[in-house]
């Protein structure tokens, strides 16, 4: 029996070391499960955070881009209000001009009419006869023509006042008893702009072919051919009349006329390809 219990014991305790090898390997592998579900846990925690860096960027990056559309919208609509503002300028100031030529035109005209009178003045005192012959008393005196200043100035004031019909009246009047005076011109040029201002586009650009071809050296020559490009535009006809406002800019190209052609024709290009446009088409 003394032998007997050392073998046994020698075997039982064999038969433990596999036991206490299969626990050693779980309890590592335990270790590992835990190691691994805690690097787990700190990545998705670590891709939380970093996602939520993430969120922030985008979102301050869309207010960025927002913030920037916003400001490139404001810029252009400054930028098309200065546009309209300096077209408004350029139209007032080629206005001014105008008055400033019909102002100087009046005062030439006025002074060939003195010198005139003047000089018949003169004639008449040297030939003045006791009695015209052939002529009886009482006999009534020839309707005559009011005076070419008085006439035109007269037409120059109810155009400026809207008065069209009075106005045309009186322009044709001074052609058809002046008509190879320095204002002759400025008068066929005002009743194409009263065609105009009444939408009579086809009667304006005759009346402004008119002041072109019996007055080309006139100074309305520049205005006229500016006046004919808009009526054909206004009445569909762009290549044409970006041909006349071309045509312009080539034989003025440092007047007033030529500034406001130049706007036109960019306003002309704009708004021939901007998508409203092209949706139209």
């Amino acid at each position: 029996m003394k032998r007997f219990f050392p073998v046994v014991a020698i075997l039982g305790l064999w038969f433990a070391l596999p036991a206490f090898g299969v626990s050693k390997e779980i309890v590592q592998l335990q270790t590992q499960v835990e190691s691994l579900q805690n690097q787990m846990t700190q990545m998705r925690q670590s891709f939380d955070e970093r996602m939520g860096v993430m969120k922030n960027l985008i979102e301050q990056t869309t207010d960025n881009m927002n913030k920037v559309t916003g400001a490139v919208n404001n810029l252009q609509q400054s930028l098309s209000q200065q546009n309209a503002d300096m077209s408004a300028k350029v139209d007032q100031v080629s206005t001014q001009v105008q008055a400033l030529h019909d102002s100087l035109d009046e005062m030439r005209a006025r002074f060939n009419k003195l010198s005139t009178q003047l000089d018949q003045m003169a004639s008449q005192q040297q030939n003045l006869p006791s009695q015209a012959p052939g002529v009886q008393p009482g006999a009534p005196a020839a309707v005559q023509a009011p005076p070419a200043d008085v006439l035109y100035n007269n037409g120059l004031r109810d155009y400026n006042a809207g008065k069209y019909e009075i106005a045309g009246q009186e322009f044709n009047d001074y052609l058809k008893f002046y008509p190879t005076t320095d204002l002759a011109g400025n008068a066929q040029f005002y009743l194409g702009e009263i065609s105009y201002r009444q939408g009579n586009f086809q009667g304006a650009i005759q009346a402004y072919d008119t002041v072109l071809q019996q007055y080309p050296g006139g100074n309305k020559a520049a205005a006229a051919l500016l006046k004919k490009g808009y009526a054909l535009i206004e009445l569909g006809q762009r290549d044409a009349g970006v041909r006349e406002l071309n045509n312009l800019i080539a034989r003025y190209p440092r007047s007033v006329e030529a500034a406001q052609a130049r706007e036109r024709l960019r306003q002309v290009s704009s708004r021939k390809t901007s998508p409203s446009h092209r949706a139209d088409q």
